[in-house]
């Protein structure tokens, strides 16, 4: 994948910088001949990103810049990338600049910061949503590819679903935080955002190789199954009528797709989404800056609602963190049980769009009630994946920006980008980000495990990827098994062979040896040599088998 931008637009970028009159988005910017110069080596050496301009959050690390965090008297120009920028950059992304943020990532409304409030990208006096304001807004109005952001409360996924974009949250712990400063390090994540979901994702799975302290699993699930269920709270809460309507629209759309949707309780969730800054959690904030916060003096630019909510924390005893650290975690099992039936939980990512001076009037309620629905998550151990779902007419404020986000448990990253491709009715055939660092293997699949046969649920229900169609190269016949229920058999036939059909499909190692100490006699796996001379891991069946079975047609067989 390529960057939108050729050589000669750079300039263009620039030129466009100047007329947006913007100055609250970028707090940092690298000069048109760098960007010009780097832009012009990332197309010649090629690359996954290869001339996609990126926009990094002011929280995390950039060589050459300072890392204040949106607070001018903290922290100091750095000397390397953060590992996910580094990432970012040898994948060809070029650096822009730094973006403007809710101070220290505290905060979901994108307007707590010295530097100004960051306004929405189509609606100047409604907010851009926080705490990656900046970096959503730079991509929203097309200043950027791609951008890094943090999400520990939900700043990852707000701004996206307010701006019309996607913002994709991994599993804590997936991926380095090193170079980032913490709002709470037990529940900080990177994040990335794009204005399509295939970019986001080829981001994703590049971001992926700066890799933190939670690999994935080796029996990793591709795929959501071919009929998901999915879970959505039973009574929305904090939103008004329209935007209750559009997730209703959403809800409908899912039940048209054709996947079960439950309505589950949502007071557990709800409850753990306060605990996160009303509680004693917000003492990890303490931790990560509040030396600093409670002995800066006036010119350090202190936000006085994040000073506030920083220095409060100091006092909490550790007590009454454990306390609640405890209450999450029966919040948690309590509300993770009345989904486990489900493959995932849709809910709206911000419950409402307020403006600019809503959030003057109220800044602590208004920024409680936009992170109704994405508190909980980190604190639940769900990785998401934040979409858009549609627009709301806002009468004479003109049109806001509605969007959904997919939850599942830690390490189902794939499953929710499975349902977001589906959802908006993209192909789903192509590996999502986790296969990039995840250990995976094809399997070519013939007869009765072919998508809409009897036995294509062993494969699903492994979390198995169907990744398109192929054929065999011209050595091949199927037989018909003396099995129950038959089964075509797959042999090595060079003097009458044919090119046989199949399916590829992708899974984990773990389910591929899962799925072979299930598979009966006579069946097994061995290597098929394909039309186009490449081999893969495919079912086949001994000779001695094959010849005690019936001589198959092949198209009757899967046309039946």
């Amino acid at each position: 994948m390529t960057g939108v931008l050729s050589r000669s637009v750079v300039d263009e970028l620039f030129d466009r910088l100047d007329a947006l009159d913007r100055p609250e988005i970028f707090l940092h910017l690298r000069s048109r001949d760098e960007v010009r110069r780097d832009h012009e080596a990332s197309i010649a050496a090629g690359g996954p990103l290869a001339g996609m301009i990126l926009a990094v959050k002011n929280n995390v690390d950039v060589a050459g810049f300072p890392t204040t965090a949106a607070c001018p008297g903290y922290g100091s120009v750095v000397a390397t990338d953060a590992p996910v920028v580094a990432a970012l950059r040898s994948a060809g992304a070029v650096v822009l600049g730094t973006t403007n943020l809710d101070q220290f990532a505290t905060g979901l409304v994108g307007t707590r910061s010295p530097h100004g409030a960051v306004r929405d990208s189509r609606r100047a006096e409604f907010i851009s949503g926080g705490s990656s304001s900046g970096s959503a807004v730079a991509v929203a109005l097309g200043l950027a590819d791609i951008a890094i952001g943090t999400d520990t409360a939900g700043s990852g996924r707000v701004p996206a679903a307010l701006q019309g974009i996607v913002g994709i949250k991994p599993t804590v712990g997936a991926v380095s935080t090193e170079g980032v400063v913490p709002a709470c390090a037990s529940y900080d994540c990177v994040t990335v955002f794009a204005r399509d979901l295939a970019t986001a994702d080829a981001a994703m799975a590049e971001l992926a190789r700066a890799a933190g302290s939670r690999p994935f699993p080796a029996d990793i699930r591709l795929a959501a199954p071919p009929v998901p269920t999915i879970a959505v709270p039973a009574e929305l809460t904090a939103m008004d009528e329209p935007w209750c309507a559009a997730f209703a629209a959403a809800v409908d759309r899912c039940r048209g797709l054709g996947w079960h949707v439950t309505e589950v309780p949502f007071d557990d969730f709800l409850a753990a989404a306060t605990l996160l800054y009303d509680g004693a959690l917000v003492a990890e904030r303490f931790d990560a800056v509040g030396e600093f916060v409670t002995t800066a003096d006036e010119s350090a630019g202190l936000d006085p609602t994040v000073a506030g909510i920083i220095g409060a924390a100091g006092d909490i005893r550790a007590v009454d963190l454990l306390a609640d650290r405890r209450r999450v975690e029966e919040l948690r099992a309590r509300a993770m049980g009345s989904v486990a039936d489900c493959d995932a939980i849709m809910v709206p990512t911000a419950p409402f769009h307020p403006s600019v001076e809503d959030v003057a009037a109220d800044p602590v309620g208004v920024n409680a009630r936009m992170g109704t629905y994405t508190n909980f998550c980190n604190l639940f151990d769900l990785c998401g994946i934040a979409i858009p779902a549609g627009e709301i007419d806002d009468g004479s404020a003109g049109v806001a920006q509605f969007g959904v986000t997919f939850l599942a448990p830690a390490h189902h990253d794939a499953v929710v980008v499975d349902l977001a491709r589906r959802f908006r009715d993209e192909p789903t055939a192509a590996p999502s980000w986790p296969e990039a660092v995840a250990d995976v293997v094809d399997l070519a699949v013939f007869g009765a495990h072919l998508r809409g046969q009897p036995l294509e649920h062993e494969l699903a229900t492994r979390g198995a990827r169907w990744s398109g169609e192929l054929r065999t190269s011209p050595d091949y016949r199927l037989v018909e098994l003396a099995t129950t229920p038959p089964k075509p058999g797959l042999v090595a036939e060079q003097v009458n062979g044919r090119s046989i059909r199949g399916e590829r499909w992708t899974l984990s190692t773990a389910a591929l040896g899962s799925f072979l100490a299930a598979l009966p006699a006579p069946m097994g796996l061995g290597a098929i040599t394909l039309d186009d001379g490449s081999s893969i891991v495919g079912f086949a069946c001994a000779h001695d088998a094959a010849e005690k079975g019936r001589p198959l047609d092949v198209d009757h067989w899967l046309d039946r």
